[in-house]
């Protein structure tokens, strides 16, 4: 067991932002990586012109890497926002706008599985008011992916961080991705866990894991302090992750940390470049 048996991706929203967006690609697969993810790469616009999204397409094929996750609009992000899709009014429209042309983009390269950010709360909004446009935008998430057989994702942020945000625990991402299948029937709502979140929530790494592997369709990593690489905090990842796979977690392990002051491929130095290609 260890970091060499797990399938590894590249946030490219969060590595390698030193480079135009379409270098990253080639970038991450000249460090060894052979998977990546992105958040929403336009976030001023969840309907992007056709030869933007082509262009990107065509980075990603060019490189020889395969996308195996994408995050749905989700606002200014990395920025102040956290999310759209409980947002009422016109986030809540761009949410909704986006789901087919971010569909479409993934699954012309092959990827299925999307984060569905949830958002903030909003001063003077009733949260129940903004529970339920949340509710209603998840259902029309999964039921889009649905039709394509493909998976959303509901991710606990950290408190600190994102104060404003109310999915800041793992149980409450739980419920979450609960009410979306009991509503849909699909029972393709799935957890994001991320264990640099939960920790920064104080949350008991181990007993999540064994609470909620099952319901959980993607990982993500960085240490803790300082959300950077395996080694650079106090974390014991390669721990938690044999803990996941004993678990019955096969999925991806998305690298979502932040490579300091050296160029990102630098960053890669904790695993061996025979374990980074997905096998």
């Amino acid at each position: 067991m260890g970091f060499a048996d797990q399938r590894f991706n590249v946030n490219l929203s969060i590595l390698f932002t030193e480079l135009p967006l379409l270098e990253r690609p080639a970038a991450a697969a000249a460090a060894g990586f052979t998977a990546v993810e992105l958040w929403w790469p336009w976030v001023d616009s969840p309907t992007p012109e056709q030869s933007e999204l082509d262009a990107l397409k065509k980075a990603i094929e060019d490189a020889g890497v395969q996308l195996t996750g994408l995050n749905f609009y989700a606002g200014q992000l990395p920025g102040p926002d956290r999310g759209a899709l409980s947002i009422p009014g016109e986030e809540s429209e761009r949410f909704r706008a986006n789901l087919d042309v971010a569909i479409a983009f993934a699954q012309s390269l092959g990827c299925t599985t999307f984060n569905a950010l949830y958002g903030n709360r909003v001063d003077g909004v009733d949260p129940a008011e903004q529970d339920a446009l949340a509710l209603e935008n998840l259902v029309l998430a999964a039921r889009a992916v649905g039709r394509v057989g493909g998976t959303v994702l509901i991710e606990a942020l950290n408190q600190p961080e994102s104060p404003k945000c109310p999915i800041v625990s793992a149980p409450k991402a739980i419920e979450t991705v609960d009410k979306v299948n009991e509503a849909t029937g699909l029972g393709n709502a799935k957890f994001l866990m991320d264990l640099y979140h939960l920790s920064m929530n104080g949350e008991d790494l181990p007993s999540v894991i064994e609470q909620y592997a099952a319901k959980t369709g993607h990982v993500q990593i960085a240490d803790n302090p300082g959300r950077g690489a395996p080694g650079t905090g106090s974390l014991p990842l390669e721990e938690l992750l044999d803990q996941l796979k004993k678990a019955g977690y096969d999925g991806w392990v998305g690298l979502e940390y932040k490579a300091g002051d050296r160029p990102s491929a630098e960053a890669f130095d904790w695993l061996p470049r025979e374990a980074r290609a997905a096998r």
